[in-house]
């Protein structure tokens, strides 16, 4: 693909705002920016200079502020012209259609950081970073994109790819004396050192399984019979009232989704109806819909009215639920002494709390980001936002990797071992993006801000 256009797009959201930015790359950037600011020669690169930006007949539509990056030291890798001008959308889009005027394209969906990535600015992983970082949900969603837009990924991918090419020179140096073998010695070597990219690969796939923790939030659900408080506690986490509380049982009818932010964790709670044998069809069908949720849950607020017997839990429920998923809220501390708990539920970690009054509140908290941050206790440093595409890839990454072993135990030709490996390098390239797929490209692109 060839990027002969210079193309134009408004990156700050539509609407009244302060400022509106503009942004322009392509090779008519200088000659738009002399032009449009009546100037005598090029613009000082990277150094924000203030004008009267005029349209094609002369006319001012606005002073606004102006930078002209270089390329290829900019985002694009390409001549980039930036204008913030006062964000009323009508001169927003009337310096919009004079830069159409002028010979721009309008850009399509992803399209300045798809020219970063063709031009060599950023690996594919950096560029998926870059929607990663604008729709993260919490902090430590937004540090972890951070990490991976500076590259973060993309190194450990590129280390894995030169000690895979090692060890496949090493096999390929014999591979033309048939009558020769790899010493004992050096193909024990040669297997471990398919083992331990194996076993990063395989922390990378895990890492997986909590990006989603970090990219949607942590799916927290609000369980117990009624009239144990649900409702009260998801009002008390809120800090506002969101659920309507009553002593009349069977209140909450369908669940209710709201977020919050604890200690940088974004958290889906929902508020379910209460487990129970229901009077009618209505509040039946909101238990059936609790059940479904149980199993798209991350972490579990059992919460039981204290001064009453523990209840006797769903077996589709009970099931989802263990010491590492669920903390028991005993709600209704402020009404006397607690009920003892029986066996099952005795295991579970115990938070005691009035949710009308918020007592026990900070320790419901402190509890549910300790068992959040045990379950990413892993390498919460080396996280990595992987996403459909990588795990294809790094799944393919691993089969290569595992028969090559196989086959290198079995004591098959070293062509067999090498071709495998061989496979394991493309799979890293697919990550990367150093292939050339065009196809792939439109559908990554086309999820970006126009304008990015």
């Amino acid at each position: 693909m060839e990027n002969t256009d210079t193309i134009a797009a408004l990156a700050t959201p539509s609407g009244e705002s302060a400022i509106a930015l503009i942004r322009v790359t392509g090779a008519l950037c200088e000659k738009i920016a002399m032009e449009a600011f009546t100037l005598a020669k090029s613009p000082a690169p990277r150094h924000a200079s203030y004008g009267s930006y005029r349209d094609l007949s002369g006319e001012i539509l606005d002073d606004v502020v102006y930078i002209l990056f270089r390329g290829p030291k900019s985002y694009t890798g390409e001549d980039v012209l930036e204008v913030s001008c006062h964000g009323n959308p009508l001169i927003a889009t009337r310096l919009l259609e004079d830069l159409l005027a002028r010979g721009c394209r309008q850009s399509d969906p992803g399209e300045f950081t798809r020219r970063a990535f063709l031009n060599g600015r950023m690996d594919l992983t950096q560029a998926e970073a870059v929607m990663e970082l604008i729709q993260a949900r919490s902090d430590r969603a937004i540090r972890v994109a951070n990490k991976q837009l500076r590259g973060n990924f993309g190194r450990q991918l590129d280390e894995l790819k030169m000690r895979l090419l090692a060890t496949v020179a090493t096999i390929e140096a014999y591979i033309d004396f048939p009558d020769e073998d790899l010493p004992p010695e050096q193909k024990k070597a040669e297997i471990e050192a398919i083992r331990s990219v194996l076993a990063f690969c395989g922390r990378i796939i895990d890492s997986g399984k909590y990006a989603a923790f970090l990219r949607d939030g942590v799916k927290t659900l609000i369980l117990g019979e009624p009239n144990a408080g649900k409702s009260s506690l998801l009002n008390c986490l809120l800090g506002f009232e969101r659920a309507i509380v009553s002593d009349e049982p069977g209140t909450t009818r369908d669940f209710i989704r709201e977020r919050i932010m604890l200690d940088g964790y974004c958290i889906q709670v929902m508020d379910t109806a209460g487990l129970r044998e229901a009077a009618n069809g209505i509040e039946q069908q909101g238990i059936r819909k609790t059940v479904e949720l149980t199993e798209e849950a991350d972490l579990f607020l059992l919460v039981i009215d204290g001064t009453l017997p523990a209840p006797t839990l769903p077996e589709e429920v009970s099931r989802q639920i263990t010491a590492d998923n669920c903390i028991l809220v005993q709600n209704k501390a402020d009404l006397g002494a607690l009920q003892p708990l029986p066996s099952p539920l005795d295991g579970l970690r115990r938070v005691t709390m009035s949710a009308l009054s918020g007592t026990g509140l900070e320790s419901l908290k402190s509890a549910a980001v300790e068992m959040i941050d045990a379950h990413l206790a892993q390498d919460q440093d080396d996280l990595i936002l992987v996403n459909a595409r990588h795990s294809a890839a790094l799944k393919e990454l691993s089969e290569c990797l595992e028969s090559a072993i196989r086959n290198f135990e079995a004591g098959e030709p070293a062509e067999f071992v090498a071709s495998e490996l061989r496979g394991a390098v493309e799979a890293i390239g697919r990550v990367l993006g150093r292939i050339d797929n065009e196809d792939m490209l439109d559908v990554l692109f086309s999820s970006f801000c126009i304008g990015k």
